[in-house]
């Protein structure tokens, strides 16, 4: 079998999805990843028509057959969509290829791949994409092909992708990737951030779990998994056995303590609460709970959702806004709801909340200075960083979910 695009595209994110996919395996559902595959299914459609839509019909050919290196030297058309080629080491179906003629006497006309995709930011995976694209391309022709495009996000914008510098990368890959495929076995589990929007998240981690395996432990990164792996510790329970409580010198005191994997991993093992030092939060004033939803690639936030107290019962507000025009609205509100309560303190769980409040003032404007609002902004709490280093659940990583779910939450809904 040789790599195809959809298996190059699989091997950048996780080795284990793409082995899973050369073996003809099928997920068994994410909503996400059913998700985005609806939405870059519709973008492709839309984008190529628009791009044939720039070409007249009769320079134009869709799907057409027989695409090797002489038949392709040889086209007359200005745009080929939905063409196939095939190399000797590796096949590509490519959304379309535009073909420019040569102003220099003799010369083959210069063939540029191009990809869609529907999303706004682009990674680098995407250009490492059209550059497999122009590897095949250029293994079919028999001369090198050094630029491609992407075709992308809501403006249909176009990125002019110089292929030459990623060759070496993606032959590099297009090998590890056909050894993958013929060595019949799956490679070591490794659990990863694609997880979370890919179709085989479920299985992978039941196996992980069933394996206990070390990829479980959120934060771990793959160089300390190796370091543990040549020490002969392979899972999370004998990871927790290596733990030793030490002394820290006095000189280090108020100084805040590294992560420690080990302790984690005890946590777990014995299903308690470690705390390491004495740890305290103080919040002087109105505590008002933060969470924030947004769509990342669009850098467009669309929910806003306070909570805080009034007397003996509590308050709260969501904050909706439909498109990015009414983004400054539910911002402007926002400040508003912070300016009518006394001394408020904004307390939220991780990042993207302390992100969102730098973009926000960037975009629209400071509060005045000295105001609620201003005061509230500049020392908000990020929880997280509180209990990282300090506090270890039983849980494999410090996700909301996660720790909601050990604390007795169900879905933001404690138990009655």
């Amino acid at each position: 079998m040789k790599p195809t695009a959809e298996l190059f595209k699989a091997y950048l994110k996780c080795a284990t999805k793409c082995w899973l996919l050369s073996q003809g395996a099928i997920g068994e559902g994410n909503a996400y990843a059913d998700w985005m595959k609806a939405q870059n299914e519709a973008f492709h459609t839309v984008a190529l028509r628009r791009l044939q839509e720039t070409v007249p019909e009769n320079e134009r050919v869709i799907a057409p057959p027989h695409n090797q290196g002489d038949n392709l030297k040889a086209a007359r058309w200005r745009l080929a969509v939905d063409i196939e080629v095939s190399a000797d080491n590796a096949v590509s179906r490519l959304d379309s290829v535009g073909r420019v003629e040569s102003n220099g006497c003799g010369r083959p006309a210069q063939l540029i791949p191009s990809r869609v995709t529907s999303r706004n930011k682009l990674t680098r995976d995407d250009r490492l994409l059209v550059a497999f694209d122009a590897q095949v391309l250029s293994e079919v022709l028999g001369y090198d092909v050094d630029l491609g495009k992407i075709i992308h996000g809501n403006d249909h914008r176009t990125l002019r992708v110089h292929t030459a510098g990623l060759l070496g990368e993606v032959r590099k890959s297009i090998r590890k990737l056909a050894e993958l495929i013929a060595s019949g076995s799956a490679p070591d589990l490794v659990l990863n951030r694609h997880c979370g929007e890919c179709e085989f998240r479920d299985r992978c981690r039941k196996k992980a779990l069933d394996n206990d395996d070390l990829s479980l432990l959120g934060g771990m990164t793959d160089g300390e998994r190796r370091r543990l792996r040549s020490k002969g510790i392979f899972t999370v329970t004998q990871l927790s056995y290596t733990f030793r409580p030490r002394r820290r010198p006095k000189k280090l005191k108020d100084k805040r303590d590294k992560y420690q994997h080990s302790l984690k991993a005890l946590a777990l093992r014995e299903k308690k609460l470690h705390i390491v030092g004495n740890p305290q939060l103080k919040i002087d004033g109105t505590p008002v709970y933060l969470d924030v939803e947004g769509i990342p690639d669009r850098d467009f936030y669309y929910l806003i959702g306070l909570r805080t107290a009034n007397g003996d019962a509590s308050v709260q507000y969501s904050l909706w806004a439909n498109s990015a025009h009414q983004e400054i609205q539910i911002w402007s509100d926002f400040l508003g709801i912070l300016s009518g309560i006394a001394s408020p303190v904004l307390v939220h769980y991780g990042s993207y909340e302390t992100t969102f409040l730098k973009r926000m003032c960037e975009r629209y404007g400071h509060p005045p200075q000295g105001s609620a609002a201003a005061n509230a902004i500049n020392s908000a709490i990020n929880v997280l960083s509180f209990l990282f280093a300090q506090v270890y659940f039983p849980t494999h990583s410090n996700s909301l979910k996660e720790t909601a779910s050990f604390l007795g939450f169900i879905c933001g809904v404690r138990p009655g």
